[in-house]
């Protein structure tokens, strides 16, 4: 019996022994891991709570890209506003040697926030017409349902305005959204914009056309224009809104609950025509489709009587 004991002793300070050696050993290679850094992190509304996860680091950095820093290992950060934001992290080690890790964050993320860029995108954010179309793309009634135009596509081909169309310089006039509501517009070499032909006719007499469409059954051309330097938009994210109407009771529509667009002077999104406040369908961060509205008829002069539903994309 004890030798049984004796042999169990044994035993147990030999486990003993191993596991000190093995933290021992543990501890030596800790030591002689290479400086690095990387972040884990969590985001809930405008609050983040990152996690250095650093090997051989002695103190750590923060740049959370709003102008606020922290020097704890894993701090937690409320941002002002949301957007889009680089967060830095700055790990030292013991001989003063630094490595660093970038990680780019999308904090609550409003409507505003993806049209605009948030407000550290120092030169907005663009946009364009895409020309692959997507598959809600489709020219419409001016009803109160957006009903399909008759002997229009739905939804519409890729690049239709070009090859269907001859308007295909429409797909690079660029349309830029400030965060603090400034407008930009390029309409680029060729001076002119989507538009319509009544509306051309009727302001300019026609003189404006720059670029009539191949088909003119679907009544659209290029017209030239001069974007405002000074322009500005108003961005709603929710409102009742009424137009004109050849198809409402008395004259106009009212579509309920929808985001809108609308542009100071005579600036607008996408097309030129009478009505130049739009409905916003669906905004992401790399798309938006956009209800356009456009008049058509000469009996009814600047009533609307169609629209155009179509996506851009960010031109990045």
């Amino acid at each position: 019996m004890k030798k049984k004991y004796t042999r169990v002793l044994i035993g147990m300070l030999s486990s003993l022994m191993l596991t000190l050696f093995s933290c021992s050993s543990d501890d030596s290679d800790r030591e002689s891991l290479p400086l690095t850094a990387d972040i884990f992190h969590s985001v809930k509304g405008k609050k983040v709570a990152f996690q250095g996860l650093t090997n051989s680091a002695v103190s750590w950095m923060w740049d959370f890209g709003d102008g606020n820093t922290s020097t704890d290992k894993n701090p937690v950060h409320t941002y002002a506003s949301g957007g889009y934001y680089s967060a830095t992290l700055t790990a030292t080690g013991a001989d003063g040697s630094t490595v660093n890790k970038e990680i780019r964050l999308a904090v609550d993320l409003t409507p505003y926030i993806l049209l605009t860029g948030g407000p550290t995108a120092e030169n907005g954010k663009t946009w364009k017409l895409a020309s692959s179309h997507s598959d809600s793309d489709y020219f419409a009634n001016a009803d109160a349902t957006l009903s399909p135009f008759p002997g229009a596509p739905k939804p519409l081909p890729a690049g239709i305005m070009g090859a269907g169309l001859g308007l295909g310089e429409v797909y690079e006039d660029e349309y830029t959204f400030h965060f603090d509501g400034s407008y930009g517009h390029d309409v680029k070499a060729d001076g002119a914009a989507f538009s319509g032909l009544v509306y051309q006719f009727v302001t300019t007499g026609g003189a404006g056309i720059v670029n009539p469409s191949s088909n003119q059954s679907f009544g659209l051309c290029t017209g030239a224009y001069t974007p405002d330097e000074t322009a500005t938009f108003t961005y709603v994210e929710k409102e009742d809104f009424t137009v004109s109407s050849v198809y409402g009771p008395e004259g106009t529509i009212t579509f309920n609950g929808v985001s809108t667009l609308d542009f100071s002077g005579t600036e607008f999104l996408g097309f030129m025509d009478f009505q130049r406040k739009v409905i916003v369908q669906e905004i992401k961060d790399t798309s938006m489709r956009v209800v356009m509205f456009m008049a058509a008829s000469t009996d009814a002069i600047g009533v609307n009587t169609h629209a155009l539903v179509l996506t851009f994309e960010v031109v990045n």
